[in-house]
């Protein structure tokens, strides 16, 4: 391996991608082992790499030279071997600082509740010091020494006012993980999360509902990735890279939801949407379909529209922690806010609002099967619709034409 990541656990990474748009060397993904670790860096048998969970504070005593910000710190993730001796530096300082500044949630003079003790909450203790933090505490599960347990900080740390997760609490696959309530820190004027998997965590959803400052970690990820990549090839940063690989990034990783009445056309516009934009269509009816070995129509004329939605429900949750779709919903999806909240996760919700006029009742929908039926499902479930969507677009004309407003309010 020339260039590339190491770590223990690297299937959630967007490492590769983002380097190999940031300059022309291949990138790799290198999982390492605990036990393998020693020999791998006794080795050297690298060019320039980076350094990710659990190793970036390990990883220290292989270093011939350490950076003043890592050695502050006290980790390090991005490691250049120079005719066999290894510098360290860690360029998370400066993803996260980017980050903070970007969103634009001031530290200074707050009092500042950390997340997390491992390398990425040392980071963030030296990022929020330079930015002018007037206190820091820390969490841990365990409360172990020099910091609070959550339940003590409930107790007694409530008047945080900026919040900072460095866990991995909430990253995929455990996308739906939490840790604190933040609708009890009545001081609190921004979230910070670190996680970049899933695009949008918990706590980050919570800070969205509750009309605060949030910031996700992608941003985090594409700057320190920018910055790492200067390092590597000995060059100056780019702010103006940092902007475009994020916008770019996002965009591709970022799902397109799909809501609406029955025959409102979610199929027809997403599987045009999925080609328009290079990402791939996916149908929740259909890996219904394909879960229960029969049409939906005939398992709902069971009447059991509960079982129905208990299998809608698991299958959103899968589909929703992968990027890069067009998602068509059922349109009683939104009948269970969960299902909204996980497809928010990665993704941005679109309701294809279609004139009740205009909709068809159909025999294999056995809840809009008649005119009365369909318009009585619309009346209950517009508003509805209108409260999930992050965004409202028409379709009482050209589908060519609700595809290219789409593509218009997405970007």
């Amino acid at each position: 391996m020339k260039y590339g990541l190491i770590g223990e656990k690297l299937g959630h990474s967007f490492s590769k991608e983002i380097h190999e748009r940031i300059a022309d060397y291949k990138y790799e993904l290198c999982e390492v082992a605990k036990d393998d670790f020693d020999e791998f860096f006794k080795n050297r048998d690298f060019i320039s790499i980076n350094v990710t969970i659990p190793y970036k504070e390990r990883v220290i005593p292989y270093l011939d030279y350490i950076d003043d910000i890592a050695l502050s710190i006290g980790a390090v993730n991005t490691v250049v071997n120079k005719d066999g001796k290894l510098y360290g530096y860690n360029t998370d300082y400066y993803g996260l600082k980017s980050l903070i500044e970007k969103r634009n949630i001031n530290v200074e003079n707050k009092k500042v509740l950390i997340l997390g003790t491992g390398g990425t909450s040392k980071t963030a203790t030296v990022v929020v010091k330079t930015l002018g933090a007037k206190e820091i505490i820390y969490a841990s599960i365990n409360g172990e020494i020099g910091t609070f347990t959550y339940e003590e900080v409930i107790e007694k740390h409530t008047d945080a006012e900026v919040i900072i997760n460095t866990t991995p609490c909430g990253m995929y696959p455990n996308n739906d993980g939490l840790l604190i309530d933040i609708k009890l820190f009545k001081n609190l004027v921004g979230v910070v999360d670190v996680v970049y998997n899933p695009l949008l965590t918990t706590i980050l959803q919570n800070a969205k509902t509750n009309n605060l400052k949030y910031a996700s970690g992608l941003y985090m990820l594409v700057s320190q990735a920018v910055y790492a990549s200067a390092i590597f090839q000995d060059i100056e940063v780019s702010h103006d890279l940092i902007d475009e690989v994020f916008e770019e990034i996002y965009f591709q990783k970022q799902n397109i939801v799909l809501i609406g009445m029955p025959t409102c056309g979610k199929t027809t516009i997403g599987k045009k949407l999925a080609k328009e934009l290079n990402k791939t269509f996916v149908d929740i009816d259909t890996l219904i379909e394909e879960e229960i070995q029969m049409p939906i129509s005939e398992f709902l004329n069971k009447d059991n529209e509960k079982d129905f939605r208990d299998i809608e429900e698991k299958v959103v949750e899968r589909i929703a922690k992968m990027n890069n779709l067009i998602i068509s919903t059922g349109g009683g999806v939104i009948k269970r806010q969960v299902n909204i909240e996980r497809l928010k996760k990665n993704g941005i919700v679109v309701f294809i609002d279609r004139d009740v006029n205009l909709l068809m009742p159909a025999s294999d929908r056995p809840l809009s099967s008649n005119l009365n039926d369909l318009k009585k499902l619309y009346n209950e479930r517009y508003e509805i619709y209108k409260i999930a969507a992050d965004i409202v677009v028409k379709n009482n004309t050209k589908i060519n034409d609700v595809i290219t407003k789409i593509i218009e309010e997405v970007k």
